[in-house]
């Protein structure tokens, strides 16, 4: 598979410094593709288009393997291919995502990530519950 979506690489989605390093297979199920699609087309994008300018994803698709080595939370959205961490370069471009994600988007859970370090997004197809978080 060539794109998870329009500006989302399969390869982006997936790749992991920590999963090339402990020769972690990385792959999602045709399920966890879905919602990796999911997630891509009904938040990333419509972020993407109104920014206009490329955002870097941090970590997308997480496998349980993997989850647990970065030290993920059991039941990670990650794992299940419906969350996104991603960054625009800046704690102040982070934050000009986030309040645009909290105005314009459904969204499952929308989080600060240490003071805007990066931003997490997931998406959940008919189960949104539209939380706004901070981890500090």
């Amino acid at each position: 598979m060539e794109n998870i979506s329009k500006h989302i690489t399969y390869d982006e989605a997936t790749v992991s410094p920590t999963s090339l390093r402990f020769g972690i297979k990385n792959y999602p199920t045709s399920e966890q593709l879905l919602s990796m699609q999911t997630v891509a087309n009904n938040c990333f994008e419509h972020l993407r288009e109104w920014y206009g300018k490329p955002i870097k994803i941090n970590s997308f698709f997480r496998c349980d393997e993997l989850n647990k080595k970065v030290g993920g939370a059991i039941g990670s959205q990650h794992s299940k291919g419906e969350a996104i961490d991603m960054s625009a370069g800046t704690k102040e471009e982070n934050k000009k995502l986030f309040d645009w994600c909290k105005l314009n988007l459904k969204f499952d859970q929308l989080i600060n990530e240490f003071d805007y370090s990066w931003i997490h997004i997931s998406f959940r197809a008919g189960a949104n519950r539209n939380q706004t978080l901070i981890v500090k």
